[in-house]
């Protein structure tokens, strides 16, 4: 099989990771390094009142207890907050302090308020259970809509009703016109569910300082080394430079990897101070406490349509729940990356949302995959298909009648967001075909006959991609031929190496096994968005394929000055040059080797056959989009729902490598089912403890739980990337929730019910199901 672009190659990692040769955070060791545990808060709020370490000092192997004082006398200051807006009245949103240990009150369950460090780790975990805390507990503030009411606990003096954020976007006196002209008002409140990240690979990090040059190295899983060295050198007080960090294989991040976390600092400041390294490695239950959560958000949108059933109006009331400190891009994910996609795929003249972000006594919340988009689709997804419901239309001739038209594009959202391109018609069509939806009410019927009530759920998709950099690509061919690549991004098990290899292999004509990807290294490029957004092959791939063609320019350049040609005689085609209309040709491997010798190279060429390329997007993000569609079967006797099919059919621009492309859509679409029907992360409205602080309690979906996903694609290419990439990380992420649930009130439907907010568990349907036979 051709090796390039657009061709279903296997994933060149595999091998290595399938036999166990990866190497992990954990699986980095270095000579005498020590371990080290954090001390975390039982309590989601308490003054701390006095921290007695001494017994812990003098425990067997410790040598070093870290507190905040200790922290403070080191010169290491608070965790920096990244992504700070401007309120609707023009003020900016308060910065308020997120300390690497707390010192003065924990605000939630799982706070650190000390850090052991000893010879092994389980010396440092006894040694911190001697560590005495006393503790003051206050009333926490836990439910995300409750924290706002009068009389809540307030969190931060300085954060008068907890509310950190105050924000709106669009035109409130145009939405507010529609809304009031409209024929036809659809309403609906959503409870949006708090879930739990869980990427298989728990956190882990090893850190190292050399006295010598005052120079640190973090060993760490992240998506990113160079968005980790500029906050932890804030949080150290040196600078950036001083800073290398290094991340391997990374078995799932999702979002959450990409931000600074109290542990990667510290183990630094503790090598700092007893010049040997130190590592920390999470175990499950410190994950669900330690780590950031997603989602979380009370909404209610009213949507406005004419008498021709064309959408008017949308407004949109969020109150998005921040945890108890601003994570570094959560104000960003909870505004401008949610709104980004509020018009979905649809012709909305008149949009007006408002977000409130408030503070609570939970674990942080920040980007989860989807960052935001998922619950903004969720919203408009679902008021569509009550909306096709109240007016008796098909859910997909109602969306057909409001799509934007291929001819509008780019489509002004209004919202200051510029949409690029899709033919929404096409993947909507190829889904109903797909699916066989003509056969559904057949289906139904049989269905019924076995006391079984089925559904059908339709959903568009729509995300927004492919907008960070910039991003490099360093580019060396050595005189044997072999490619090395030096990149900022970072692969979290999405096939970056693969991708890659396809560009350049496919572009230069050179046998991939000759390519090597560098990553994971803040030493190897200047700069790298890492990973996140779906960023990859939109930016990132399209520097590598700038760097493809200027090697292919510089080949040229020398292929012609050898051969005694003009430039412009020369072709490059399947790793060869030739002159134009003749029979003379040198491959690209001879002119590699002869650039290292100078008397080979026209006048002002460098020697050698290095070439870097960049990318920067300048007319903006991608807009990828798609249509998904489940069928379900409910069981009324007990909730139970066996999900039966679910079709995938997106719009990611150019396919690089579809099978990379459908491993993405089935891994979204597992989380996003994982949302609909298992996933939350419940805390206690009295205590503030996480009831489903385990795998006992919280519940990922399972291979048994999720059918059969059948991935199909169109393709419009983006005209704002080199490759015409968008993007589709996050399409299944984005898709799954509203796709199941519409299906779910679509079976449910004929009993009255015409919504259940996820996660859509068999009590809670069972209830509902009651519920309506009580009223019916």
């Amino acid at each position: 099989m051709q090796f390039g672009i657009g061709q279903p190659n296997l994933r060149t990692e595999d091998p290595r990771l399938v036999r166990g040769m990866g190497r992990y955070a954990d699986d980095v060791n270095l000579v005498g390094q020590l371990y080290g545990v954090a001390l975390r808060s039982p309590h989601a709020y308490a003054e701390v009142k006095d921290i007695d370490s001494s017994a812990a000092r003098a425990a067997p192997g410790v040598r070093l207890v870290l507190t905040a004082a200790d922290l403070a006398a080191d010169g290491v200051g608070p965790m920096p907050e990244r992504a700070l807006l401007d309120n609707r009245d023009g003020t900016r949103m308060l910065e308020i302090p997120h300390p690497v240990l707390v010192g003065d009150r924990v605000r939630h369950v799982g706070d650190p308020v000390a850090f052991v460090v000893a010879e092994t780790a389980a010396q440092a975990r006894d040694a911190a259970e001697l560590i005495e805390v006393d503790y003051e507990p206050l009333d926490p503030a836990i439910g995300t809509a409750e924290a706002l009411e009068p009389g809540a606990p307030q969190i931060w003096a300085q954060v008068p009703g907890n509310l950190i954020l105050d924000w709106e976007i669009g035109n409130a006196a145009s939405t507010a016109k529609a809304l009031a002209e409209a024929a036809h008002i659809v309403e609906l409140k959503v409870d949006n569910n708090r879930v739990v990240v869980a990427p298989m690979e728990p956190r882990a990090a090893l850190g190292d300082y050399d006295s010598v040059d005052n120079s640190f190295t973090l060993h760490v899983c992240s998506q990113g080394t160079h968005k980790l060295a500029a906050p932890l050198a804030t949080c150290l007080n040196v600078t950036p430079g001083s800073l290398r960090v290094l991340t391997g294989d990374v078995g799932g991040a999702f979002g959450m990897k990409n931000f600074l976390f109290h542990e990667y600092v510290l183990v630094l400041a503790a090598a700092r101070r007893l010049r040997c390294p130190v590592k920390w490695t999470a175990d499950r239950s410190e994950s669900f406490v330690s780590d950031l959560q997603g989602r979380d958000r009370v909404m209610t949108g009213r949507m406005a349509f004419d008498a021709d059933h064309r959408i008017t109006g949308l407004h949109v009331d969020m109150i998005s729940n921040f945890g108890a400190y601003v994570s570094s891009f959560m104000p960003f994910v909870a505004t401008l990356a949610s709104t980004a996609v509020q018009s979905m795929a649809y012709a909305i003249p008149a949009i007006h949302t408002e977000v409130r972000g408030v503070l609570t006594n939970t674990v942080p919340i920040d980007a989860y995959r989807g960052a935001g988009r998922p619950e903004t689709g969720f919203m408009v997804e679902r008021l569509l298909d009550k909306a096709a419901r109240r007016f008796d239309m098909s859910a997909a001739d109602l969306r057909r009648r409001n799509f934007i038209a291929a001819e509008q594009f780019p489509w002004d959202t209004g919202l200051g967001f510029v949409y690029d391109c899709g033919e929404f018609e096409r993947h909507l069509d190829l889904a109903l075909t797909q699916s066989d939806a003509e056969g559904f009410l057949a289906r139904r019927d049989e269905a019924r006959t076995r006391g079984r009530l089925r559904g059908l759920g339709i959903t568009g998709v729509f995300d927004r991609c492919g907008g960070l950099g910039p991003d490099m690509v360093d580019m060396q061919i050595d005189p044997s031929g072999g490619v090395t690549l030096k990149v900022g991004t970072q692969t979290n098990g999405q096939g970056h190496e693969t991708a890659y290899k396809q560009i350049v292999a496919g572009g230069l004509g050179i046998d991939p096994s000759n390519i090597r990807v560098l990553q994971g290294d803040n030493d190897l490029v200047p700069y790298g968005s890492g990973n996140g957004g779906s960023n990859f092959i939109a930016v990132a791939g399209s520097a590598c394929a700038i760097t493809v063609e200027k090697a292919i320019e510089k080949g040229r350049r020398i292929a012609a000055h050898l051969l005694e040609a003009a430039e412009a005689d020369i072709e490059f085609r399947d790793g060869t040059c030739r002159i134009v209309g003749t029979d003379r040709t040198m491959s690209l491997t001879d002119i590699v080797a002869k650039s290292y010798n100078v008397s080979n190279l026209p006048a002002g060429e460098e020697p050698g056959f290095q070439v870097i390329g960049s990318f920067k997007p300048a007319d903006g993000p991608t807009y990828p989009n798609g249509t998904h569609i489940c069928e379900l079967e409910v069981d009324p006797e007990t909730g139970s729902i066996e999900l039966l099919r679910y079709v995938a059919v997106d719009d990611v621009g150019t396919v690089v490598n579809p099978l990379l492309v459908d491993g993405q859509v089935h891994g979204g679409v597992a989380q996003g089912i994982g949302q609909a029907l298992t996933e939350d992360a419940v805390y206690d409205r009295d205590s503030g403890q996480l009831l489903t602080g385990s795998f006992m309690d919280y519940q990922l979906p399972r291979a048994d739980d999720l059918p059969d996903i059948e991935c199909d694609r169109i393709s419009v290419p983006t005209p704002r990337n080199p490759l015409g990439v968008k993007g589709n990380g996050e399409a299944g992420a984005i898709g799954g929730p509203p796709a199941v649930i519409n299906a779910l009130v679509d079976a449910l439907a004929p009993l009255g019910i015409d919504h259940i907010d996820m996660p859509a568990t068999p009590m809670k349907v069972w209830r509902a199901i009651q519920a309506a036979a009580t009223q019916a």
